[in-house]
């Protein structure tokens, strides 16, 4: 008769094989997505500060005291210096600095909420 040898098998081994199979992460793995982490938040951050940094800047220009004036403030008060024929939207685009699209959302809340009427098409008065 032949004699059957049992191979012991450490606790390490046992609990590696568990870990694994139940997909529990290890120091590694957790070390690992610390990295990924870190890498994520500042690409986040960088990307934040190039935003903050590609603004026109016409917001800031324009300051009255102690607070800066807003960009449908800055749209109003180019409406209301303007003659009373009123103002198109190429000079008030000129004036301003603004990108047409930005430009065109403002314009088109200021007239929603009643603060500049719609003279004729593109021509604005207050």
């Amino acid at each position: 008769m032949a004699k059957k040898t049992v191979k012991s098998v450490s606790f390490n081994a046992m609990v590696k094989f568990f870990m694994k199979s139940y997909g529990v992460p290890t120091k590694k793995d957790i070390l690992k997505l610390h990295e990924r982490l870190d890498r994520i938040e500042k690409l986040i951050k960088s990307s934040c500060e190039t935003k903050s940094r590609i603004n026109t800047g016409a917001d800031k220009k324009i300051t009255t005291g102690s607070s800066a004036m807003t960009a449908s403030d800055v749209v109003v008060n180019v409406i209301n210096k303007s003659d009373s024929d009123g103002i198109d939207f190429a000079t008030l685009k000129d004036i301003t600095g603004f990108e047409e699209k930005k430009l065109r959302n403002i314009i088109f809340r200021l007239n929603k909420t009643g603060k500049i009427t719609r003279k004729s098409r593109g021509v604005y008065i207050l």
